[in-house]
């Protein structure tokens, strides 16, 4: 089965229109969460993830807040002021959606998947080799896909020698998957790793197989929505740069 991965959407419409066009025809997509935040297009991501076929979708700490689940408070303020734009034009099938998908650590045969880590859904951030040594105790399965840090990146445990090493990978490669990995595909809307392509990932579940991709997107589209909607200009420069 060939499984589209993709998370940290971020309202960034144009940058997921340009991953699924990329991404062709798959068997199911798996989505890791934080469609919303940061961006200018909540509804028009939420409605174009609602359709996809063969779904499965968890929350990220972006989409909780903006159905309650987390105050807005422990947010930046940058991030706080985009979340109640987004609360108060998304509309109430999109939140309906929202508050229908889970938030923590989901199985999927060899694979589990979840948006920040395996021991803390929401909020930890995965970005050494010490913090995913610390998470490979909480799950079970050959490998876990998360998101969060907008990092395109593997983490590596050599089962007999029970270190952890950052694999480097390169978009576009094909990566032999082999017991056990922390992996994550990049982030859709918002890079942070300096290139400002949309990331994602295709994963192969019979050969276990992983590929992960960049595509190009209009970003000054993007930028232009940020500005006419009165968001932080910070996140309209920083679509640029991959910050």
């Amino acid at each position: 089965m060939r499984v589209l991965v993709i998370s940290d959407i971020h309202a960034n419409y144009t940058a997921l229109e340009a991953v699924l066009k990329n991404a062709g025809e798959v068997d199911a997509t798996w989505c890791l969460g934080d469609m919303v935040g940061y961006g200018p297009d909540p509804n028009a991501v939420m409605e174009q993830i609602r359709e996809i076929p063969n779904l499965t979708c968890i929350l990220g700490n972006h989409d909780m807040a903006v159905i309650g689940r987390i105050p807005f408070e422990v947010f930046n303020t940058d991030a706080r002021r985009t979340l109640e734009y987004h609360e108060r034009v998304l509309t109430a099938d999109n939140m309906d959606f929202l508050r229908s998908l889970p938030s923590n650590l989901k199985t999927l045969g060899d694979v589990s998947i979840v948006h920040g880590s395996p021991r803390d859904s929401v909020w930890e951030y995965i970005l050494n080799a010490l913090s995913a040594r610390l998470n490979f105790d909480h799950f079970t399965t050959a490998w876990c896909l998360v998101g969060h840090s907008h990092l395109q990146c593997m983490f590596q445990l050599d089962t007999n020698t029970d270190r952890v090493s950052l694999s480097p990978i390169r978009a576009g490669e094909h990566y032999p998957l082999r017991p056990r990995a922390i992996i994550n595909p990049g982030s859709v809307g918002q890079p942070r790793d300096r290139d400002p392509r949309a990331a994602y990932a295709i994963y192969d579940t019979e050969s276990y197989v992983w590929e992960p991709r960049r595509v190009e997107y209009n970003i000054s589209e993007v930028q232009r929505r940020i500005r006419e909607s009165n968001l932080p200009e910070k996140h309209a420069i920083r679509l640029a740069e991959g910050w």
